[in-house]
């Protein structure tokens, strides 16, 4: 079923959340690999970044405290107003994620570029007056494993250190890792990230009005089915 998105054009209302978006610069051979082919690698960049810029809109409608994108590279022209940009640290996936919070204070939300299907409605529910009340994490599990949405009340990296990314268990071991620590954790919806043509066709049908899926419809027709 397709989804209207409830996102809006003007920078929403702040809120108490720090919002992160955890990216890497779209550029041909380093963004989304596994969708060449049947795109290549400039086409694949080109849907990287319209699923970058879709999630960055959708962060704008949300009431945030801050909201930044943590990046692998350098901005574009799809870096919106309104919307910070934070240099990745150094070191594996696991360690850039837990600098991401380390730099932060107070509720934080970091999610991905690889779903820009969300909706403002689906992330709401962290964000509102009422998210923390006793509630110390937010979790969100993809279908391929891993996680596409994570949040904590009090930023702590080393609840992120050391958790093998891309893999299976990845979202498995990064909940546990949650559980562990005695935090009260809520669930997300799953979600299916883009990382393969037909994870691309799957996600577009479910967002048919953005970037992204309008970007995809521009390619297909040079794609071999």
């Amino acid at each position: 079923m397709n989804r209207p998105r409830s996102d809006t054009a003007r920078l929403a209302p702040a809120g108490a959340t720090t919002l992160l978006v955890i990216a890497k610069e779209p550029l041909p051979g380093r963004v989304k690999t596994r969708l060449t082919p049947p795109f290549s690698p400039a086409e694949a960049a080109r849907l990287a970044e319209a699923a970058l810029a879709d999630t960055l809109r959708t962060v704008r409608a949300l009431p945030a405290a801050r909201r930044a994108v943590v990046l692998d590279g350098r901005p574009g022209p799809w870096l919106p107003p309104g919307v910070e940009v934070v240099a990745q640290g150094p070191g594996r996936l696991d360690e850039r994620l837990a600098a991401a919070f380390a730099a932060c204070t107070g509720p934080t939300l970091l999610i991905g570029m690889d779903t820009p299907q969300i909706t403002a409605s689906d992330l709401a529910p962290a964000l509102s007056p009422h998210a923390w009340d006793d509630c110390d994490a937010w979790f969100g599990p993809a279908e391929d494993g891993g996680f596409w949405a994570l949040g904590l009340a009090e930023p702590d990296p080393g609840l992120l250190r050391g958790v093998p990314m891309s893999v299976p268990e990845t979202g498995a071991v990064q909940r546990r890792r949650l559980v562990d620590a005695g935090l009260a954790v809520r669930d997300f919806p799953r979600l299916r990230d883009v990382d393969t043509a037909a994870d691309a066709t799957h996600v577009a049908a479910l967002a048919p009005h953005g970037r992204f899926a309008a970007e995809l419809a521009r390619l297909t027709g040079a794609v071999v089915r």
